[in-house]
C-alpha cells in the first residue's frame, strides 16, 4: 500500500513538471508527458536498484531546446542515442568516477549559466511578448536581441 501511494504522490508531481518541461523545450505538453511516461518505464526496467529515483531534470531543458530549434525531434533522437552509447561505455570501461576530477568552479559554472539560460526561454512568457509567428532564435545573443526588438 505504501508503495501504491508513493506512486500516486510521485505521478501527481511528475505530471506538472512534465508538461511544463515540454513546454519549456519547444514541443507540444503531451510530447512532455509521453516522454515522462515512456522514461519511468524504462528507467524502472533498466535501474539498478529497487529503490532508484528517476525523473525530468531541469538542467536538460536547455540542452533539449536548442537541439529541437537547430535539428528538429530526429536532431534530439540521435542526439539521445550517443548520449545513451557514451553512457553505457563510461559504465561498460568503469570510468564513471572520472567525474570527480571535474573542478568544482567549472560545475558551478554550468549550473549557473544553465539557469540564466532557462531564465532566458521564458522572459517572454514573463512579459507576454508577441513575435506575430517569427521563430525565437536559438542562441542567446538571438533570443535577447528579438526580445528587446518586440519590448514595447
Amino acid at each position: 500500500m505504501a508503495d501504491l501511494m508513493a506512486g500516486i504522490i510521485v505521478g501527481i508531481v511528475a505530471l506538472p513538471l512534465a508538461i511544463a518541461f515540454g513546454i519549456a523545450s519547444g514541443v507540444s505538453p503531451e510530447k512532455g508527458i509521453i516522454t515522462a511516461i515512456v522514461a519511468g518505464f524504462i528507467i524502472s526496467l533498466l535501474g539498478g536498484s529497487k529503490v532508484q529515483i528517476g525523473g525530468p531534470t531541469g538542467a536538460f531543458i536547455v540542452i533539449i531546446y536548442g537541439i529541437i530549434q537547430e535539428y528538429g525531434i530526429s536532431g534530439l533522437t540521435v542526439a539521445t542515442l550517443m548520449a545513451g552509447v557514451l553512457l553505457i561505455l563510461l559504465g561498460v570501461f568503469k570510468l564513471g568516477a572520472v567525474i570527480k576530477f571535474i573542478p568544482y568552479p567549472i560545475i558551478v559554472g554550468f549550473t549557473s549559466g544553465i539557469a540564466v539560460t532557462i531564465f532566458t526561454t521564458q522572459i517572454a512568457d514573463i512579459f507576454g511578448l508577441n513575435f506575430g509567428g517569427e521563430k525565437v532564435p536559438g542562441d542567446f545573443i538571438g533570443k535577447w536581441m528579438m526580445y528587446f526588438h518586440h519590448f514595447d
